[in-house]
């Protein structure tokens, strides 16, 4: 997928004797997929939670100095890439909040750090601080801005992941234990959130009612981890259990791990973890993401089959669904298009004449495999189009004799406010043209998508465990006033 913003990715380890900080790290970079924007770890170790984060990507804010530094038997993680809030190291998490009166002022240096690019604190657990990692987004807040005036708190700067860590620390100080807190708070957050809250002495995990957002659960010499994605877990040897279910919350703490299912779940995974954003070596609802990204090229396959020489993807999401689509039609797989995978946030900015150069940047045609060839390129979607337009143009320049453009979702025609970062529905081009249209627009041969009814089977799994409102504007959460910004197409 071109011109969306990535979710974000929370990790998190409890056990004594573990090496906490050290795990998240390798955990959090098994997830920089899901954003590099900004990247942060805090500990508990009983006595204090220390907390470093920064603007980059996971090796560029920590280093082993740092790693040394954050002591502890417990850890949250988290890997950014904005939704709401803006791009500045005070959006970066986790985020430590007071839950007691005495600490309001490490709440405060976390939520309005320096401009530097990164910040590292440390507060006296004891006294009641929190830490949390947020992976979603809530379209609306105004339920949680008007808790939070009623406690005498200021919400102008806040991003929706400060006002739930806040709302929370609030409750604390009223009285009520972590667990209790997030209970009362819970109906406040009207969203998409996988959260993971830690005290002193205990890691919550908590996911919103549809379990938009993935979280799964899994074990490590005798401690327990909890990840955005499971394929977090065999980098640092732990062993997949479960993947926790939509409106649950566990608790991991010295007497174990128990569970409580907060509101009557309604489950509804985004369909997208399958599409794009999940690593190929995960796994969802029981199923494998390569094996689903597989079945899309094969379904396919079977409603558009194109006489062609040969099938390349757009790298590297699309690969799985080309192979499942040459392989379902005999035609030779190959790698047409390189991609320098090094192309990540940078505090470099490019140079005028390179910004110019767009997708050339990141992706390369090779002639030898194009020149006379009647090629299938596939990818995972289209948002805008202009960036599918310069492969399409790239590889007739390389030397194709046809270029038929396969697409392995429907067309997204509806903006996301669970977490992606869509552009606004009027600058989707499947919004405003027919797929004639944009394949005239982006000069392709032919143009297909996989339809809604394809993309369903080849989940082995039914529609109703989706949330696939990209694709027909149908939210399983409300957003409140910003459906005011959704046309019916």
């Amino acid at each position: 997928m071109r011109n969306l913003g990535e979710k974000c990715a929370v990790f998190g380890v409890y056990g004594k004797g573990l090496d906490v900080a050290r795990l998240s790290f390798f955990g959090l970079f098994a997830l920089q997929h899901r954003g590099q924007e900004s990247s942060g770890i805090a500990t508990a170790s009983g006595e204090s939670i220390m907390l470093h984060k920064g603007m980059g990507l996971v090796s560029q804010v920590f280093n082993d100095q740092l790693i040394e530094s954050l002591k502890g038997h417990i850890a949250v993680g988290h890997n950014r890439y904005s939704t709401t809030g803006g791009t500045h190291v005070k959006h970066a998490q986790p985020m430590i909040a007071a839950g007691s009166q005495s600490l309001t002022k490490i709440a405060y240096e976390d939520a309005h750090p320096s401009l530097n690019d990164s910040v590292s604190l440390s507060s006296p657990a004891q006294d009641g601080a929190i830490a949390l990692a947020h992976n979603g987004n809530l379209p609306t807040t105004d339920a949680l801005a008007e808790f939070l005036r009623s406690k005498d708190v200021d919400t102008t700067e806040f991003s929706d992941s400060r006002m739930i860590v806040e709302a929370i620390a609030a409750r604390m100080r009223d009285g009520l234990s972590l667990e209790a807190s997030i209970k009362d708070v819970y109906p406040l957050l009207t969203g998409a959130f996988s959260l993971l809250i830690m005290s002193r002495d205990s890691l919550v995990a908590v996911r919103d009612r549809c379990g938009i957002r993935p979280l799964a659960l899994a074990t490590l010499n005798g401690g327990h981890v909890v990840a955005s994605e499971t394929c977090a877990f065999a980098p640092i040897g732990a062993e997949f259990v479960r993947e926790i279910g939509a409106g649950e919350m566990v608790v991991i703490d010295e007497k174990g791990v128990r569970s409580e299912q907060i509101v009557k779940p309604d489950p509804k995974l985004d369909i997208f973890e399958f599409i794009y954003f999940a690593r190929p070596d995960s796994t969802l609802l029981g199923k494998l993401i390569y094996e689903v990204r597989r079945n899309f090229g094969i379904q396919l396959a079977k409603e558009y089959p194109v006489k062609a020489d040969i099938v390349i993807p757009v790298p590297e999401t699309a690969i799985a669904s080309a192979i499942g689509y040459a392989h379902a039609l005999g035609i030779p797989f190959e790698m047409g298009l390189t991609k320098n995978r090094y192309i990540h946030r940078t505090f470099i900015t490019p140079e005028q004449h390179v910004r110019e150069q767009g997708v050339r940047a990141k992706l390369t045609a090779l002639p030898e495999i194009l020149r006379g060839k009647r090629v299938v390129v596939f990818d995972d979607s289209i948002v805008r189009g202009t960036t599918s337009r310069q492969i399409v143009k790239m590889l007739f320049e390389a030397g194709a004799k046809e270029v038929h453009f396969l697409v392995a979702s429907p067309p997204v025609k509806f903006p996301d406010f669970y977490g992606i970062d869509t552009p606004k529905q009027s600058d989707l081009i499947a919004a405003t043209k027919s797929v004639d249209e944009i394949e005239k627009y982006l000069g392709a041969t032919s143009l297909r998508y996989l339809s809604y009814d394809g993309m369903i089977a080849a989940t082995g799994l039914s529609a109703d465990q989706f949330s696939t409102s990209c694709f027909n504007g149908v939210y399983p959460i409300d957003i409140g006033a910003r459906a005011k910004e959704v046309q019916s197409v």
